[in-house]
C-alpha cells in the first residue's frame, strides 16, 4: 500500500504558499508509516516546531490499473474519505530554498491522518463534496470538490501514467486554503458535509 499525495489542487491554496498554479497534477507519496487512524492523538515530532494541517478528501483504490484513462477512472473507486496531510512547513522552506527534495517535511511517522469512515461514491455528488476542519472547534478550513483544479479522475488517470496503482492505495487529493499551525494541547475535527469523519487531538 502506498499513500499518494497531490499538491496545489486548489488555486488558493497555491497563492497563499505563494506557489505558482501548476498545469498538470503534482504528486509526492508518503510510506503506510505515516498512516494515523482511528482518532488516535497525533504526537508532536521533535524535528520540527512548526506542523501545519492540510486538510484533504482521500480517495482508496479499489484495483490494480496501469495507464488508465480519465473516462475509466471512476471505475478504480468506491468510496470516499477525509485525512490530513501534516507537513513540518519550517523544514519544507528550508528544503525548498536549498533546492532539496522534501519527503522528511511531508512522509514523516504520523503524517497523513485519516477517516475509519468511508462514504460510497453512489451517496455523493462528485463534482459537490463540501468538506471542512475544525480546529478547537472553530472552522479554519473549507472546500469542495468542485474547486479542484483536476478531479479525482483527472488524478487517477494522470498518476497510473506513471506509477501503477494498486488495491488499498490511498490518494490524499490537495488542500483548499487556510491551512496553518498546530500546538499541543489543540483539537482537529474533520467534516464531510454534516458528518463528522474524524475528531482527535495534538499531544
Amino acid at each position: 500500500m502506498k499513500i499518494i499525495c497531490i499538491g496545489r489542487n486548489y488555486t488558493e491554496h497555491a497563492k497563499e504558499l505563494k506557489n505558482d498554479v501548476p498545469s498538470s497534477p503534482l504528486f509526492f507519496m508518503k510510506p503506510d508509516v505515516a498512516l494515523l487512524t482511528d482518532n488516535k492523538d497525533f504526537y508532536y515530532p521533535s524535528f520540527t516546531n512548526d506542523i501545519h494541517y492540510e486538510c484533504e478528501l482521500v480517495v482508496k483504490i479499489d484495483k490494480m490499473g496501469k495507464c488508465i484513462e480519465k473516462q475509466f477512472a471512476n471505475r478504480y473507486f468506491s468510496k470516499v474519505s477525509l485525512g490530513i496531510d501534516f507537513t513540518a512547513r519550517d523544514i519544507q522552506e528550508e528544503c525548498k530554498a536549498k533546492g532539496l527534495p522534501w519527503e522528511k517535511a511531508k512522509s514523516f511517522d504520523q503524517s497523513a491522518a485519516i477517516s475509519s469512515e468511508w462514504i460510497s461514491k453512489e451517496e455523493l455528488d462528485m463534482e459537490n463534496i463540501p468538506f471542512s476542519l475544525q480546529l478547537n472547534d472553530k472552522v479554519v478550513q473549507h472546500g469542495n470538490s468542485s474547486d479542484m483544479l483536476f478531479s479525482i479522475s483527472d488524478i487517477i488517470s494522470y498518476v497510473s501514467h506513471f506509477v501503477t496503482l494498486k488495491t488499498g492505495d490511498l490518494i490524499f487529493t490537495g488542500t483548499p486554503s487556510g491551512v496553518g499551525p498546530v500546538n499541543i494541547g489543540d483539537k482537529l475535527t474533520g467534516f464531510m458535509a454534516d458528518k463528522e469523519m474524524f475528531n482527535f487531538s495534538i499531544r
